[in-house]
């Protein structure tokens, strides 16, 4: 019998789903009507206006009067998210699978691939999927506490991107969990499930103090500097959610860590 050959890339079921959905619903949206589309962003993209709007409409309406008064294009998209002012309640959620375009959805596939893949086998399909929508529903949060009145649509993978890059920096770097074996090229079951760093050690940790300040340095020059998406800025707020939910919140997904017992200690049969 031939040996066997490992795959280049050996993704989780998971990520693999996940990433697929991304690239089919952008596809989808590119095949579609522009009219067809704006729909799709008013009823599933996150505008923080809807929600605010409910308990103080005076602050959204100043948002846009002065819209209005200076961009009327711009006021009328705002006037078509704003819809009947209702909340969307899954909209937290659903953003999540939108995005601006194919550069914007590559490059998420391409980092949640990479860094995904490790926490998924860590945490194990359900885990990992529960993990993933509670970190898109962090990162809308934290947005939604910097722009409550805001009437732009927020889309995109980013948040929950930013989770699973925190949630692996709390093992990736420690010792029997290579970092190249960890982020999916190439499959060692116990390489991700090596004790993971107690928060604490996450900042007293040389590597993952880099990673950070990294992190957090990218994410202030994209988002204050430069807008690689076109004209819209980046929603750089979420990102930072997403991030700091996938770092605090790690231990609450981890499943625990086997014990080995010694083989002199198992019992004999």
């Amino acid at each position: 019998m031939p040996p066997s050959r490992e795959k280049i890339l050996n993704l989780p079921g998971s990520v693999f789903a996940l990433v697929v959905a991304l690239v089919a619903i952008h596809a989808l949206r590119e095949a579609i009507s522009l009219q067809l589309n704006l729909w799709t962003l008013t009823e599933f993209s996150f505008v923080p206006g809807r929600f605010t709007l409910s308990f103080d409409p005076d602050r959204v309406s100043a948002v846009y009067n002065a819209l209005a008064k200076t961009d009327d294009a711009r006021s009328e998209l705002a006037r078509l998210f704003l819809g009947d002012g209702e909340p969307l309640w899954w909209t937290p959620l659903t953003y999540a699978f939108l995005h601006a375009n194919w550069l914007h959805v590559g490059l998420n596939c391409l980092w949640f691939v990479a860094f995904g893949a490790p926490v998924a086998r860590r945490f194990r399909a359900l885990r990992f999927y529960l993990f993933c929508a509670v970190a898109a529903i962090a990162g809308a949060l934290a947005h939604y506490l910097t722009h409550s009145a805001d009437l732009a649509p927020v889309i995109g993978a980013s948040a929950v991107v930013a989770a699973v890059m925190a949630a692996a920096v709390r093992f990736v770097f420690q010792p029997g969990a290579p970092l190249g074996q960890s982020l999916g090229f190439g499959h060692r079951e116990d390489a991700y499930r090596q004790p993971a760093l107690p928060l604490r050690g996450v900042f007293g940790d040389r590597r993952t103090v880099t990673f950070l300040l990294v992190w957090f340095g990218a994410n202030f020059l994209f988002g204050a500097v430069v807008t690689p998406f076109g004209d819209e800025p980046v929603a750089w707020e979420a990102h930072v959610g997403g991030f700091v939910f996938g770092l605090l919140a790690f231990h609450w997904f981890d499943p625990p860590v086997p014990i080995e017992t010694p083989p002199e200690l198992q019992p004999r049969t």
